[in-house]
């Protein structure tokens, strides 16, 4: 398939991972964090890590927002559409995540007579707006997730349920910053990482700029790559030349889709909509401040945590399961004592093993928990 499978060259592969062999030096070792998860997956399928140095190390990072999502707001959801009995639509991987009480949107939905759920599966945001449409006497509500590559549809629908005058519609928002995030792994204590393979499709939207601040802060460089293994294996060259010559910039190795400044008509459908939340729980990472996004007043309507007066609250992980330790990078997910036994895809206990991007499903999906 052109321009796919050009990307996916076995033998060019072999050789940036000898590039990367003769680059990396002996007596170092190197940690190097891939924030997204499409690259964990990328780098699970392909084999990427078979082909790095003993002395290099990927770290999986909290970029599934899935994954980050906390239970409590997972439990936000499913007291919507079984105690105020809206239409809650979401995306299919939001369905299984495990909520308090072992419950989860799926299991709501399947509740037997009245207590059972409304909760649907959608693909898109204008789904779950066409459905509010479709059903005027009812109150629909979006589970609305995701990084900043997400965000831009949802603005979408809230601006056009307002211009619409759409009044049974509104929007549970969950959308987080992927700056923030990475600014909060630097400053924990546990975590000791030498750079950042960026994220590909965030930067599409955000541009390169916004991690430029705390590359020249924390010293950290950062290369944003593509999904596939070639981009993957030049990305890590690139940060492993630039940690040897003492160098801490923001790289581009994906120009075919990333520029410096972004997508500026995007940026500004998003600023028009949202504004930044003080602060937001992420899942393992706890609190982090102005990392969120919230309605700006004129759309306040359809802020579903307005309209009905839901209140948050924090919840803990189940206590065998051990993904915010993954998500900040310091645990491997077979180092967790239930991975691949009591907790798989199709009985996941965490939200790692849920997501298709998950670092959990990535490991057990292509064979790491054999490793």
């Amino acid at each position: 398939m052109k321009f796919i499978d050009e990307f996916r060259d076995g033998k060019l592969a072999q050789g940036l991972a000898a590039a990367i062999a003769a680059a990396v030096q002996p007596q170092r070792h190197y940690a190097f964090m891939e924030f997204c998860g499409g690259h964990t997956h990328a780098i699970s399928r392909y084999g990427v890590i078979d082909l790095l140095p003993a002395n290099l190390r990927m770290v999986h990072g909290p970029g599934c927002p899935v994954c980050v999502l906390p239970i409590g707001r997972v439990d936000m959801a499913i007291a919507l559409a079984v105690e105020q009995g809206v239409i809650l639509c979401s995306y299919g991987d939001c369905l299984r995540v495990p909520a308090s009480d072992g419950l989860s949107l799926l299991k709501a939905r399947s509740f037997s007579g009245a207590r059972g759920g409304d909760v649907r599966m959608v693909y898109s945001a204008s789904d779950a707006l066409q459905i509010a449409r479709d059903n005027p006497a009812r109150q629909v509500v979006f589970f609305a997730i995701g990084f900043e590559t997400t965000t831009p549809p949802t603005a979408v629908v809230i601006r056009q349920a307002a211009v619409g005058g759409l009044r049974n519609f509104s929007v549970l928002n969950n959308h987080v910053l992927t700056p923030a995030a990475i600014s909060a792994i630097l400053d924990a204590p546990d975590v000791h990482l030498d750079g950042f393979v960026g994220p590909a499709h965030v930067s599409t939207v955000i541009g390169s700029a916004p991690y430029e601040p705390f590359a020249a802060r924390y010293r950290k460089p950062v290369v944003i790559a593509g999904f596939e293994p070639l981009d993957v294996l030049q990305a890590i060259l690139m940060l492993v030349r630039q940690v040897n010559e003492g160098r801490a910039e923001v790289e581009n190795q994906f120009t075919r889709a990333v520029t410096r400044e972004g997508n500026r008509k995007a940026q500004a459908l998003v600023a028009d909509v949202f504004a930044l939340r003080p602060s937001f729980e992420w899942r393992g990472l706890g609190s982090i401040e102005k990392s969120a996004l919230a309605l700006r007043p004129e759309y306040a309507e359809f802020d579903a945590e307005r309209r009905f007066d839901l209140a948050y609250r924090t919840v803990p992980d189940h206590q065998a399961c051990e993904c915010g330790a993954i998500l900040r990078g310091v645990k491997e997910p077979r180092a967790c004592k239930i991975f691949g036994t009591v907790c798989t895809p199709e009985t996941p206990v965490g939200s790692c093993m849920v997501s298709s991007e998950g670092a959990c499903a990535a490991h057990y999906s292509y064979g790491r928990f054999r490793a």
